[in-house]
């Protein structure tokens, strides 16, 4: 699933490179109504009506950089921004300190906010503004003849909170589960006529269902951790709120919070190891022999056949064979001494299967990156059309269960360094402040005033009692041939 911004900020969806839907489709799809969408995704401002005027339920940070539009007074009468000015941030000290809980407002302030929450009729019940309908002098008219108390408007503002979530739903045809569900049905399979059944069928294979769609242990880890969430363990199939999440961690971006993640980060780059891949080819063998016994057991003849009449292991050995035999990254081991033969051992490629290829891969994925320390080493790569695909690990480094590379870092608790050992993926450093293993000790404390350290990617200098983590040894940046370079 890729979701994308057009030029005029609605947000679309795309499943399998397909055509453009608007992404609310989706979310109908998954049962949310238009007001659950409205409610997951935007803050509500609460207006009561009284007679003529109108009073909002007071969020001072809220109008932080508006321009006010009629005199903010405090409770005793006392003006605190006057018409025309920008409220800033020592107008919203003020306003917290007088314990301002409602302000009165003229009604044309609200004309054209959004509506969050459908309004309606108090007596009849009819509804006077549906939900995400803009506000006219009209429906305000309404409300005030039908005696309406109060009625919920979004909040947003072009600076950290844009209106694009309400945008695209105005675009969306569609306004139920059913509807949201066909169009999808009619992007994936053009030309076949939709049914109610095919289309959730169509539907709950692509994302939910285990046989067709698995995140893996990896996946689900690095998933809750982008989206920030506490627990790394998880089912492997999308839920309702997981893709909600995804779409909200997206709207932060486009409203200027959160960061956009790096490609070359070795938090989103993992070794895979000999077993996953022979475990990916032996899966593949498998394929075969079940789909050779599925055809076995519907020929005419299957009475009274044995297990070992029907399955025949030969595919799964040929596809075992050919992996050890002619993939890319089966190699005759160099042997011509021991360094040779060790340095082999502990190389790790970004080509072969899955990989990249030499004419494809650009600088920046040669490039050195600040997560390689300690995990990769920066020298020792061949020169030529290979430079910085093929790397060696570093001295100390070592892959974790879920394939990504850690370093080994001693604790630093209060300037004084501990005996205890941390390995950590590149993930895991990055709110740590890492000191050099050269720092200057007296005993276990850290004697300089501003230390040589490494946060959030960056080389800077903190006191001794910021530090959290030191290198274990100066080594631990190269790989085991450069370690031995003299004066390195």
């Amino acid at each position: 699933v890729d979701f994308e911004f057009d030029p005029k900020d609605a947000v679309f969806v795309r499943i399998d490179r397909r055509r453009k839907l608007p992404a609310s489709v989706l979310l109908r799809a998954l049962n949310y109504s238009t007001e659950e969408i409205l409610d997951a995704f935007y803050d509500t401002n609460v207006f009561h009506v009284k007679g003529e005027m109108l009073a909002l339920e007071l969020v001072p940070q809220r109008l932080r950089g508006e321009i006010a539009s009629f005199d903010i007074t405090d409770g005793s009468g006392k003006l605190i921004v006057e018409q025309g000015r920008r409220i800033t941030a020592r107008h919203i000290n003020q306003l917290d300190k007088s314990g301002v809980k409602e302000l009165e407002m003229p009604m044309d302030y609200v004309l054209g906010r959004t509506v969050a929450k459908a309004i309606v009729h108090p007596a009849t019940g009819e509804i006077i503004a549906e939900c995400n309908t803009e506000l006219t002098v009209e429906v305000l008219a309404k409300i005030v003849k039908a005696q309406v108390v109060r009625f919920e408007t979004l909040y947003t503002n072009d600076i950290d909170c844009g209106p694009f979530i309400s945008d695209t739903l105005k675009i969306d045809s569609t306004t139920n589960q059913l509807e949201a569900l066909v169009e999808i049905y009619r992007m994936m399979r053009p030309g076949e006529p939709p049914t109610k059944d095919a289309a959730e069928t169509l539907f709950n294979n692509l994302f939910f269902a285990s046989e067709r769609y698995d995140l893996s242990a990896v996946g689900r880890m690095k998933f809750n951790r982008r989206i920030g969430r506490e627990e790394i363990e998880g089912p492997g199939v999308l839920s309702r709120e997981d893709i909600v999440a995804v779409l909200k961690t997206l709207v932060d971006i486009r409203n200027g919070k959160g960061i956009v993640d790096d490609i070359d980060h070795l938090g989103n780059r993992r070794v895979r190891c000999v077993g996953e891949m022979a475990e990916n080819q032996f899966r593949v063998g498998l394929v075969r022999v079940e789909r050779a016994v599925k055809e076995r057991l519907s020929m005419a003849e299957s009475e009274g056949l044995m297990p070992q009449d029907l399955i025949n292991a030969k595919p799964v050995a040929a596809a075992v064979k050919e992996f050890f035999g002619s993939s890319q990254l089966s190699q005759f081991m160099d042997q011509n001494n021991p360094l040779s033969e060790i340095t082999h051992k502990r190389r790790v490629s970004a080509l072969g299967p899955g990989g990249l290829t030499r004419e494809r891969a650009g600088f920046e994925v040669r490039d050195v990156h600040p997560t390689h320390y300690g995990r990769v080493c920066p020298i020792e790569t061949p020169e030529g059309p290979n430079i910085g695909l093929i790397n060696s690990l570093a001295a100390y480094a070592r892959t974790n269960q879920y394939g990504f590379l850690e370093s080994p870092y001693r604790v630093v608790k209060e300037g004084e360094v501990t005996d205890e050992i941390v390995f950590l993926s590149a993930i895991e450093e990055a709110d740590h402040v890492i000191a050099q293993a050269s720092a200057k000790l007296e005993g276990r404390k850290l004697v300089d005033e501003l230390v040589a350290v490494r946060h959030l990617n960056e080389f800077t200098v903190k006191a001794p009692e910021d530090v959290t983590l030191m290198d274990v040894s100066p080594k631990q940046v190269v790989s085991v041939a450069a370690s031995l370079i003299p004066f390195l």
